[in-house]
């Protein structure tokens, strides 16, 4: 398979707005393709399972992005140089989107400062324009963060997401009438680990979400029960997998990675169309999935 970034358009699309929404269908999506900084020499470092094979995860990153394509969303790349920036390629977490623009968001690790740069530069390329950024110990990761409803931003408070940066994202979002709730994940494994809020929950319609209960926050469970949504468990074998870790391309389409059967039988039997793909290298490896690798800039019906 060629190694070399498909094809893009680069064009900026200003038509506002773009979105507050997770399930709302997928029309631009920002990603990043695996580069040399993805193939670690010290895996342990960056807390991956092992080094990623790169070649064979560029392969794995096309075999992604064809599947949005399939469904109609138009793929454009970050492609401005992030030189020892493993995780770089996870585009998710340096930036929220609201229908304004972007936030620049800090992130909690250590190894990931600076991608919010490069990456609010490549945004202001594409027409979005950025409407401020966390800065100093206000920390926080968009992992930790998801719109339960276009006027609504559920936060976890976690090792990558301090006070400091809940209360700074609030100040921007509030004035825009935006209520912010925030939720207090367990420690997991560790610091060290990536423990973020959508590690347990991934919203895939406006009325249902794939959710790994044992680790979300009571408050969070009950809202969503508050809510009336159905919510989709994944079993306890296959949590590690990134079982729910699952992309919303339209309310009724969803992407999550190959080797989860029970969980995709469950979606499946609730009326989801279900791609997969193979992420060996790209996801297991590196602890990121389909949310995580994807930056939606549009999503309307």
């Amino acid at each position: 398979m060629t190694q070399t970034t498909p094809p893009q358009t680069d064009q900026p699309q200003t038509n506002q707005p773009f979105h507050q929404s997770m399930t709302a269908p997928l029309r631009r999506v920002l990603v990043r393709r695996p580069d040399q900084a993805f193939a670690v020499e010290d895996p342990e470092a960056w807390h991956y399972a092992a080094r990623p094979d790169l070649a064979a995860a560029q392969a794995e990153h096309d075999a992604f992005t064809d599947i949005l394509r399939k469904h109609g969303a138009e793929v454009v790349y970050h492609d401005m140089e992030q030189p020892g920036r493993a995780d770089s390629v996870f585009v998710y977490d340096p930036a929220l989107i609201t229908r304004e623009g972007a936030i620049l968001l800090n992130p909690g690790k250590a190894l990931r400062q600076g991608e919010q740069d490069a990456l609010g530069r490549r945004l202001e390329e594409l027409g979005v324009p950025v409407l401020g950024r966390l800065t100093g110990e206000q920390y926080a990761e968009g992992g930790d963060m998801f719109w339960l409803d276009d006027q609504t931003l559920a936060i976890g408070r976690t090792f990558r997401t301090t006070q400091a940066g809940v209360d700074a994202l609030r100040a921007l979002l509030e004035p825009r009438g935006v209520e912010v709730q925030v939720y207090d994940m367990p420690v997991g494994d560790g610091a060290d680990a990536c423990l973020h809020l959508m590690s347990v929950i991934s919203p895939v319609a406006p009325d249902a979400a794939v959710v790994y209960p044992r680790l979300m926050p009571v408050p969070l469970w009950q809202e969503l029960q508050r809510r009336g949504l159905r919510l989709i468990e994944v079993p306890d074998a296959e949590f590690p997998t990134q079982g729910s870790n699952v992309l919303a391309i339209t309310p009724a389409v969803c992407l999550m990675l190959a080797g989860n059967p029970v969980t995709r039988t469950r979606l499946e039997d609730a009326g989801f169309t279900v791609e997969s793909y193979v992420g060996n290298e790209l996801s297991l490896k590196a602890e990121g999935g389909p949310t995580c690798l994807t930056k939606p800039l549009v999503r309307r019906a």
